[in-house]
């Protein structure tokens, strides 16, 4: 078991060199939360300046992209830590943001640029979670 590292184990600086698939889908993940946090950020702002229709709706919307920003950020730190339960998490919130880039291409208000945002990456991570050099590297259970 290679664990997702190159055949060469250490760099110069006598850290693990990772796979650059299994760097990839870390990249992804991450970049996934950024955008997460930053809609979160969008919608706590746009809840302090503008009046929402549902102040409750507006909270749980809030609540609920906080979660999934925290989410995400866990699925990758332990991505970097090779835990295998993160294929099954990874796999279930990608499904998730496929069905909201879906909505988001049609229905009463059609967003296509925010549903690229969210089919392009999530495509690309079950892409990457299904490589050998992931699989590899996210054998560990803990």
């Amino acid at each position: 078991m290679n664990n997702g590292l190159a055949s060469e184990p250490y760099s110069g600086a006598d850290k693990p060199v990772r796979h650059p698939l299994v760097a990839a889908l870390v990249a992804v993940l991450f970049l996934e939360c950024a955008v997460i946090s930053a809609a979160l950020v969008f919608l706590v702002v746009e809840l302090l300046v503008a009046t929402p229709d549902s102040a409750v709706s507006a909270v749980a919307l809030a609540v609920v992209t906080a979660l999934a920003a925290v989410w995400v950020g866990v699925i990758g730190v332990h991505t970097l830590r090779g835990n295998a339960w993160i294929r099954g998490a990874a796999v279930t919130v990608q499904m998730l943001f496929i069905a909201l880039a879906i909505g988001s291409f049609q229905g009463f208000l059609p967003r296509p640029d925010i549903g690229w945002m969210l089919l392009v990456p999530a495509a690309a991570v079950l892409i990457l979670l299904f490589t050998k050099p992931v699989r590899d590297a996210t054998l560990r259970r803990d």
